[in-house]
């Protein structure tokens, strides 16, 4: 924990540990939190030899060898670059890797092995491929079956951190691989407390109630930079109902089901 880190007098930013000095620091309870796993050590039982460094700094590991493979997410690129630029010989990402079948294997040609998961002791499940074709196909299928025309998406992880554990929950490379049409962009939204208690504090009731619909029904089309709409936090709509999606669905015994979401799109004055 950043308490921990404090405490021990540790510049997360510059300081880098091999596994003994880690361990002198910080000791031997570095179970997860929630899964209760040493994942320090569950690493070091993947084969026979292996040293676990500790660091921020990803050039840091040169120190060690010239040829990396570097697994992080949403800054590969970045991690990348900086490998490279201080003398590294040969640097992958994880979506450089499976991108096409290798002696019949699966692949992801635009992720590879970046979103994958452990299926079994010797298999992985590579994040899915060809997902637009399927939710264009099923939007389509389900318009034949019900004459309502319904956004569909393919989603994995949410795009939230716990606030308990600090656990980024977002270990794939997007929220939402495909989407049909009517998901692109963001909200554009009134923050409905700022007018109620500004420019309708002398309303209440019915009036209010009619004032609130009337102000959201005439909104601009772009609230960007409107006072109006600070703090309604807008993201991808992708981004946001997939969240929605995960939480609700998990990955566990659940059987992670298809999610139906109505009225997302309604808002207060809506008729």
């Amino acid at each position: 924990t950043y308490d921990q880190i404090d405490e021990k007098g540790v510049n997360p930013y510059s300081d880098s540990f091999n596994e003994e000095e880690f361990r002198n620091i910080f000791g031997y309870d570095t179970k997860h939190t929630f899964t209760g796993v040493d994942y320090i050590e569950y690493y070091k039982s993947l084969g026979d030899n292996i040293e676990i460094i500790f660091s921020n700094d990803p050039r840091y590991i040169l120190k060690y060898t010239k040829n990396v493979l570097n697994c992080d997410i949403h800054t590969r690129f970045r991690t990348q670059r900086l490998l490279k630029n201080a003398g590294a010989e040969i640097v992958y990402r994880m979506d450089e890797i499976l991108t096409e079948s290798v002696d019949g294997s699966g692949f992801n040609p635009q992720y590879g092995l970046l979103g994958s998961n452990k299926a079994t002791e010797d298999k992985v499940k590579l994040f899915p491929r060809d997902c637009q074709k399927f939710v264009d196909r099923l939007q389509e299928e389900l318009f034949k079956a019900t004459g309502k025309k319904i956004e569909c998406m393919v989603y994995g992880d949410g795009g939230f951190k716990d606030p308990v554990g600090g656990i980024w929950e977002l270990a794939d490379p997007v929220v939402s691989p495909a989407f049909t049409p009517g998901l692109a962009g963001k909200p554009n939204e009134l923050k409905m407390k700022y007018f109620a208690d500004n420019d309708f504090s002398d309303l209440s009731g019915k009036e209010l109630a009619a004032a609130m619909k009337e102000r959201i029904r005439a909104k601009d089309g772009d609230l960007i930079g409107n006072m109006q709409s600070q703090g309604t936090t807008p993201r991808q709509l992708t981004d946001l109902l997939g969240s929605l999606c995960d939480l609700t669905s998990g990955s566990g015994d659940r059987g992670t089901p298809v999610i139906l979401i109505q009225g997302y799109f309604d808002n207060y004055a809506t008729e």
